[in-house]
């Protein structure tokens, strides 16, 4: 088993899978052979959300788990994408949603349960009440949050506290070595909240894998090349600067900057795991890998904040 951390009262390994490739990406057959393999590999942390491949992420995860669903810690999400009319964090739509993702992931619990994007329609206490409900009901065990401030973060917590409810023990925003901004506010709201931080798009859309050039479009197959002229801002030439500056870097210390972005991150402690995406085995198994490669010193992270600033 890899190394956990604890995200409230949960045990998550320090290598997540996101899942919101299924449904999208790849299909059945090749997301439960991606589910398995990450199992295998010690891998307990799945995420995915209600709206990820319209549904079919969840559905796909909740058969490929089958009879080892014991094993694993599932985080899903609500409030991304709602019916016209809704409000994502309503309590009626918090009851709603979480029932309709039990039936699609065919389990009777949901470990970690995220308001997948920031309500300002919906005062924040009727949200947590709500989570704190289907806590109650044993249908959720932790409640968290994705896309706050750190002004959120502390309305949230004081909100909890007025209304004597569970609080939020998660935060998911997006951070990478080329996407710092989480480092100003939220990470310190985090440490002062005792909220664990759990980074998506941790290889910035796989442009901290090699795989992508300066100058030359996406190759065929890759997500950016799918993503069309979204791409370009993802490929900037200031960050493909960076990128290729990180590259040298891990190259010159025996690495490559896959290995350096997963373990940077998680050598943070702030995160408690590192939900890397993955459309096959081998991915899993080299994300799991890189996220472990390399312990970096005080120095070497000084070395590496030199080379990708976080106000850059």
């Amino acid at each position: 088993m890899t190394e956990t951390r604890k995200v409230g009262s949960l045990d998550v390994s320090v290598a997540g899978l996101g899942c919101n490739n299924f449904g999208m990406r790849i299909e059945e057959d090749e997301s439960r052979a991606v589910v398995a393999a990450a199992l295998d590999t010690g891998i307990n942390h799945f995420d995915t959300a209600d709206m990820y491949g319209g549904g079919k992420s969840e559905e796909f995860l909740g058969r490929a788990l089958g009879s080892r669903r014991d094993e694993a810690v599932i985080t899903t999400k609500f409030g991304g994408s709602v019916p016209e009319g809704v409000k994502g964090g309503s309590a009626e739509w918090v009851a709603q949603a979480c029932d309709a993702s039990l039936r699609r992931l065919g389990t009777d619990r949901i470990d970690l349960y995220l308001l997948h994007m920031p309500d300002s329609e919906t005062p924040i206490g009727e949200t947590l009440a709500a989570m704190g409900k289907l806590v109650a009901e044993g249908k959720v065990r932790e409640i968290g949050c994705s896309n706050f401030t750190s002004a959120m973060l502390d309305e949230a917590d004081a909100a909890a506290k007025d209304l004597g409810v569970p609080a939020f023990v998660n935060v998911q925003n997006e951070y990478s070595l080329v996407n710092r901004t989480v480092e100003a506010e939220v990470v310190p709201a985090c440490e002062r909240l005792g909220v664990s931080l759990v980074p998506f798009f941790p290889l910035a859309s796989g442009v901290l894998t090699g795989k992508y050039t300066q100058g030359e479009p996406p190759p065929e197959g890759t997500r950016l090349a799918a993503w069309g002229k979204r791409a370009s801002a993802m490929m900037s030439d200031e960050r493909m600067t960076t990128v290729g500056k990180l590259t040298q870097y891990a190259q010159d210390h025996g690495h490559t900057v896959h290995e350096l972005a997963l373990s940077w991150l998680a050598g943070n402690p702030a995160v408690a795991s590192v939900i890397a995406g993955a459309t096959s085995p081998e991915q899993v198994r080299s994300n799991a890998a890189a996220t472990v490669a390399w312990v970096l010193t005080p120095a070497e992270r000084a070395e590496v904040d030199a080379l990708a600033p976080a106000d850059a």
